[in-house]
Order: structure tokens, then sequence, then C-alpha cells
């Protein structure tokens, strides 16, 4: 969801005011983040902090799991979420102020292994049977699990491969099964395994687009985050350029 003009102007209107509040008042706002958005947000918080004052409070994992804990009145003031539907649903819930819903986002699937040369460029690897283990995050809590058995599906491979898969709890944990070598091959999130641009270590192959429905990512500010003005001014800082250049260099589009 792209925000509307006037919801932008209103975030920036914010934010400029509680970045002149700010040396004198600064605010802590607790942020909900997808496991797959780990790294880029740490040094987005770092630059927030730097420049506004305010500070983030990061708290990482499986998007399905943070949408029971609001549920059940976890006290985040913000979702970055691995999907659309669930800041859709906190917003229909009365969870969330749904004028504050935007895609921060689109991330990008990835087969990865540690070892280098191991995955070819068409994911042919996944045809083969001299492999054991493909880690897969749960599809019915992570995104990226989801887009992975479709991905699958539409390869004609998922009655074929799932004897093999190993199932992590998030992507976080489905990209430490294969970092360790405990499976050898793992659908990740791209931004997992890359840095400006350029795979870290091992071999990958980014998974088309057209093989799983769009990974979009939305944020939200929840009820706990209204009036809070360090919310107002993350909100407004995700759709700045600072923000959006560490976004891209982590592999993401938007």
């Amino acid at each position: 969801m792209v925000p509307s003009p006037h919801t932008r102007r209103l975030f920036t209107l914010i934010a400029l005011a509680a970045a002149t509040l700010a040396g004198a008042h600064a605010e802590t706002v607790a942020v909900a983040v997808a496991a797959n958005f780990t790294a880029p947000m740490r040094k987005i918080a770092a630059q927030f902090e730097q420049d506004t004052g305010h500070r983030a409070e990061l708290s990482f994992g499986a998007t399905g799991k943070f949408y029971a804990q609001i549920s059940n009145g976890a006290p985040y003031a913000i979702v970055l979420a691995a999907d659309e539907a669930t800041p859709a649903k906190i917003a229909r819930e009365g969870l969330g102020i749904g004028a504050t819903r935007f895609t921060y986002a689109i991330g990008q699937l990835a087969l990865w292994s540690k070892k280098p040369g191991y995955v070819d460029a068409e994911g042919q690897v996944l045809h083969k049977t001299d492999w054991r283990h493909l880690a897969v995050a749960n599809p019915r809590l992570a995104p990226y699990g989801a887009a992975a058995m479709q991905t699958l599906a539409r390869l004609g491979l998922r009655g074929q491969v799932q004897p093999r898969i190993v199932q992590g709890e998030n992507i976080a944990q489905t990209y430490q099964f294969t970092a360790s070598g405990n499976a050898e091959l793992g659908f990740v999130a791209l931004s997992q395994v890359t840095e400006n641009g350029r795979l870290r270590e091992g071999s990958a192959w980014v998974v088309p687009a057209e093989l799983h429905e769009p990974i979009r990512q939305d944020a939200i500010v929840l009820k706990s985050g209204e009036g809070n003005p360090a919310a107002a001014a993350l909100m407004n800082y995700l759709q700045g350029e600072k923000a959006r250049a560490i976004i891209r260099s982590y592999g993401y589009s938007f």
C-alpha cells in the first residue's frame, strides 16, 4: 500500500515537529520487525537516532508471532511486517491505524547454500538428489516460507522435495540452518545473504518474481503508538532517501 500525499505530509509535519523537540525530549519507540529485515533495520535505527535523537527499540521475529502478541496486548508501537496481509488485518481489527500503513520494501526470495558454486544460476540444483535437506521458514507464520512453497509448487517439485524439507520457525532460523550446514540448501531472504548488491558468501539463485506472490512488506502504527512522536518520526524516516538507500543495498525494491 502506497501512502497518500496527505498521509506523507502528515508524517512529515509530525516528524518535523518531533525533530525540533528531539534534543529536549527524545522518545523511544518499540518496533516489531520481520526477521528478514534485521540487518537493514539495525542500520536504519542507528542512523535514525543520530539524525532525530529518538531511539527505536527493535524486536525481531516472525510476522505471524508478532500478530499473536499484538492481539494479546504486546506494547509495540510499530510493526514492520514481512507481508501486507498482516498490517491490513491489524487495521481491520482496530489494533492499528489504517491511514499509516504503507509498503516500506518489496522482498526477494533466494535459494542459497553456504558452499560456493553449489547453487547454479537457474536453481537446477533443486532437481538433483545428492542433497539431504532444504531449509524453509514456516509458511503459516513467515511470508518468505509461503513464497518458498509457492515456488516449489510452480516448479512441480513440492511433492518431490517435501520429505527433505526442514522447517525454521522464521526466516532467521531458516538462515541459521543453512549457514550452519545442517541444510545444504535454504530458501532465505536475499537481504540475509547480500549487501551492497554482492553475495557475502556461498552461492545463490535469486528466485524470479513470477514464481511466487509479491512479498510486499508493510508497516503500520499500532494503537499504542498513536501520539508517540518517535513513531511518527520513524514512519516518516523510513520513506526518506537515507533509509531507502540502506534498504536498496540489501536487495529490496519499492
